[in-house]
């Protein structure tokens, strides 16, 4: 699997978690994704970062544009120093929710990727890593 390019964007502020899910998609549109498959992404990137800024304090999301045997797709990467989480598959449990985001939670941001990927320490932070490819 190849990079094609790469960016990070703090996520400090609710104006950072808005320029996040705009730049998700600016490059799911230059990336040739769908409208359905944008959407997917965006909303997965906006809870995403939702929680970042919510439950981890804040923190960063890191996109790469990616290419493997002639598909593309993006990968971000949503990292903060955190609580981090104390009980993963209750929170990847569909309706389990800790605040006033989308409602979507970590399961439903799961279903919208190809591929889901989380780190957590308690008092260390947390690291959701998502692909979605085109």
């Amino acid at each position: 699997m190849a990079t094609e390019k790469g960016d990070t964007r703090p996520i400090r502020t609710e104006g950072d978690v808005v320029a996040a899910r705009q730049a998700v998609r600016g490059w799911a549109v230059e990336a040739g994704f769908s409208l359905i498959d944008q959407t997917k992404l965006v909303t997965a990137a906006s809870e995403l970062a939702r929680n970042t800024l919510v439950h981890g304090g804040g923190g960063a999301m890191r996109m790469e544009l990616l290419s493997q045997g002639g598909r593309r797709g993006i990968r971000l990467v949503f990292e903060d120093q955190g609580p981090g989480i104390p009980d993963v598959e209750q929170a990847l449990r569909d309706g389990y929710t800790t605040a006033s985001g989308m409602g979507l939670g970590l399961g439903g941001s799961r279903r919208l990727v190809n591929e889901f990927d989380i780190a957590t320490e308690t008092g260390q932070g947390t690291r959701v890593t998502v692909i979605k490819w085109k």
